[in-house]
């Protein structure tokens, strides 16, 4: 299976072609190719790259522990960043994701989380999963907008989703492999389905339902990592998230819902890891 790609328009004016939103009414995603510039996926990149090198925790968003043998130890993920940086504030909130968004959920969006994946060489994955097991969204779902800041392939732990399964709820997930996966839950393939790789070069973003089975294998690269800013989107109609996401508009404003009710697909709730 080839997955199918939409341009960005001219001028920086993003297009969401109708064949781009069947594929996503269909499949559960879509790609939009060169969304962003590589000159501000640089600067993305730079800027996390100086919060590394400065080796101080910002605590509740980046932990790091230096000298663990670990990768993703060393290099951990930055959860909101844009509570504390005023560059991924506006990559969360941008225009041209607004766009693509608000054409996907038929409404306004709002904006549920940013994180920002170093993923360095020999970094475990994150096994198959679905991100609304994360943010319980109610009603609806949520939508993920992933930015990708490296040349992303199957060799540096590129993404991969299971086209099909946006339609069929969520699942109870079995325990990933430890040594594979740095998150504990793990959706089989359904049967009758498989799992498509998702190439992606710079400044491409891939949007996808949350309901949608995907993951990523570990980097077996020698040298390569495989960076990435993802932001949550829920419609504005939504009336109660998970317990650790804050929601604020498009435009900045904060809007907070309530905390979901339920027990969730598994009869109780897994212990919180965040989404990919």
């Amino acid at each position: 299976m080839t997955v199918t790609d939409t341009d960005a328009g001219a001028v920086g004016t993003p297009v969401l072609t109708r064949a781009g939103l069947r594929r996503y009414r269909e499949d559960g995603f879509t790609v939009v190719r060169g969304l962003f510039g590589y000159d501000e996926v640089d600067r993305l990149c730079a800027e996390f790259a100086a919060l590394h090198a400065a080796g101080r925790p910002v605590p509740g968003h980046f932990e790091p522990r230096p000298g663990s043998a670990d990768p993703l130890h060393a290099y951990p993920r930055v959860m909101q960043p844009h509570e504390f940086s005023g560059l991924a504030r506006r990559a969360l909130l941008d225009a041209r994701l607004r766009g693509v968004l608000e054409a996907l959920l038929g409404e306004e969006a709002l904006a549920a989380q940013s994180m920002f994946y170093f993923k360095p060489p020999g970094a475990r994955g994150q096994a198959l999963h679905q991100d609304d097991f994360y943010l319980r969204v109610e009603p609806g779902t949520c939508v993920a907008a992933w930015l990708a800041c490296d040349v992303i392939d199957r060799d540096n732990g590129g993404l991969e989703v299971v086209p099909g399964t946006h339609r069929m709820g969520l699942f109870c997930p079995e325990e990933a492999d430890a040594e594979l996966s740095f998150a504990r839950e793990y959706v089989p393939v359904p049967p009758g389905l498989a799992s498509v790789p998702v190439d992606m070069a710079p400044g491409d973003v891939l949007f996808f339902n949350g309901t949608l089975v995907h993951g990523s294998r570990p980097n077996r690269s020698a040298d390569r990592f495989r960076r990435s800013f993802i932001g949550h989107y829920v419609g504005r109609s939504a009336r109660r998230i998970g317990r650790h996401y804050r929601t604020l508009s498009m435009d900045g404003e904060r809007i907070p819902l309530p905390e979901s009710e339920g027990a969730g697909p598994c009869g109780t709730e897994f212990a919180p890891h965040g989404p990919h």
